[in-house]
């Protein structure tokens, strides 16, 4: 089993900046692919970023150039930084950690979700 951590959700103006933070703890494997999704209102979840313990980074196109992800191993956290923050980019944002070995070894795990919202 493997709990997530969220922190770092609130109110933003446009054009202002977040960090967000997600530690995992519990049965952490070492390699592993850890994201961040959102799910706004009336939407489905979608993609914002995920970073692999090697470092690897993906991110959608609507955030990509003001967004970066990152994250420090040794502590089981992944963070998000985002700048630039445009009112599309409100959404319940979800932390997400993948271990990718088949069967019961692997797993899929999410956070509770925190809120941003932008808006003057």
């Amino acid at each position: 089993q493997v709990q997530l951590v969220e922190s770092g959700g609130g109110l933003v103006q446009p054009g202002g900046s977040l960090k967000l933070s997600c530690a995992a703890s519990g049965s952490v494997f070492s390699i592993n692919t850890m994201g961040w999704y959102r799910q706004a209102p009336g939407k489905q979840r979608e993609l914002v970023a995920t970073i692999t313990s090697g470092g690897r980074t993906n991110y959608a196109d609507s955030v990509k150039g003001r967004s970066t992800i990152s994250r420090d191993n040794a502590k089981n956290t992944v963070y998000l930084q985002m700048n630039s923050l445009k009112p599309e980019d409100t959404a319940v944002y979800y932390c997400n950690f993948e271990d990718f070995r088949l069967g019961s070894s692997g797993g899929d795990y999410w956070g509770q979700g925190t809120q941003v919202t932008v808006s003057s």
